[in-house]
């Protein structure tokens, strides 16, 4: 063998080591830039936040002296923290929950046979596209105390006008409110994706059946999403926990309400950042309130999962059960051809005959 063909080989032995490297190692160069920024922009500073958090910060200094839990403690032993954490619940559940059915409710009408369905679609993702700030501003004037709109019309009938800002529950009310107008279309759109995802035969073989509308949406549709009830039920979670805007900007000053009937976590959070510029004690809290969303968040993905369990072995509809509802219809079908075609046929002989 020459030298020219050893080299040869030894050419195309590197080339084709060289594409395997390629096609083993290009997929995680292709990645590793969001690696790259969320390790910078995000695994840094959560790490960074959890040392501050055990130390009487300094931020002139940019250095800390350790206490160790001591900030957690004075957090955990403060009443404030205990009315903005009953805040959160209960601002959360009044929001979370008429959001998911509402957001059911529509995605519903939405799949069925409607005209301009674009139109309606793009107009329930409206509300979310418009600016947080703007959306708190414009209802915290709607559920103004003495000339807000809802006042106004509440009067007109009769009812007595309700302190929206004095009253902690009314001003639950009127933030969650807020969150309802503007995350319900988001919801909505994740639902109605899911809903189209479902065979239209199971639809066809329950119509076959007799089932109405309704008995389909409880029997073919609800079980179906489960598992994007989930995601919904997680992410609505995460979100209404860390709900910050519309309590920040019920009021002119952002600060709670002067008894704290609004003062959600965040908004606390921000007050002893920001307002008390005491930084270790608002990173233990940011902890804390990361431990809270987790447990909820496990809390949650399990019920929804042993919901989805339940359902899993009982399908409304077997794939076998639509095939066989399918070629009933078709034999239905046939049949009625056969005897219109004998009642043709027939016809004739009838004219003749008489």
């Amino acid at each position: 063998m020459s030298t020219a063909t050893i080299k040869a080989q030894r050419r195309i032995g590197f080339g084709s080591r060289l594409s395997a490297w390629d096609l083993k190692i290009s997929p995680y160069l292709y990645i590793s830039p969001f690696f790259v920024l969320f390790i910078i922009v995000g695994l840094f500073p959560i790490a960074y936040t959890a040392i501050i958090s055990f130390m009487d910060w300094d931020l002139v200094r940019g250095t800390g002296q350790f206490i160790g839990f001591g900030q957690y403690e004075w957090i955990l032993a403060n009443p404030k923290f205990w009315i903005a954490l009953r805040n959160t619940f209960s601002i959360f559940l009044l929001s979370s929950v008429p959001q998911l059915i509402v957001a059911v409710f529509i995605a519903a009408m939405l799949d069925q046979n409607i005209r301009a369905k674009t139109f309606w679609r793009m107009g329930v993702l409206l509300p979310y596209v418009m600016a947080p700030v703007a959306v708190a501003l414009i209802f915290s004037n709607m559920f103004g105390d003495q000339y807000g709109i809802v006042n106004t019309g509440l009067g007109a009938i009769g009812i007595d006008a309700v302190k929206w800002h004095s009253n902690a529950f009314a001003s639950h009310i009127a933030i969650a409110t807020m969150v309802n107008f503007r995350w319900t279309g988001y919801n909505t759109l994740i639902l109605l994706a899911a809903m189209q995802a479902i065979p239209r035969d199971y639809y066809e073989a329950a119509t076959v059946d007799g089932a109405g509308k309704m008995r389909q949406f409880f029997s073919i549709t609800l079980p179906s999403l489960r598992p994007t009830l989930i995601f919904v039920i997680v992410t609505s979670t995460i979100g209404g926990l860390q709900i910050f805007d519309e309590p920040r900007m019920y009021d002119q000053y952002g600060t709670g309400g002067a008894n704290s009937q609004w003062l959600t976590i965040t908004l606390w959070l921000y007050n002893i950042g920001w307002g008390e510029w005491n930084f270790g004690r608002a990173a233990a809290l940011a902890w804390i309130l990361f431990l809270i969303i987790l447990i909820i968040g496990v809390i949650n993905l399990f019920v929804t999962r042993s919901l989805v369990r339940d359902e899993g072995g009982r399908s409304p509809l077997t794939r076998a059960q639509v095939r066989a509802a399918r070629r009933a219809a078709k034999a239905q079908v046939a049949a009625s051809r056969r005897q219109a075609a004998h009642a043709m046929d027939a016809a004739p002989t009838q004219e003749v005959s008489r």
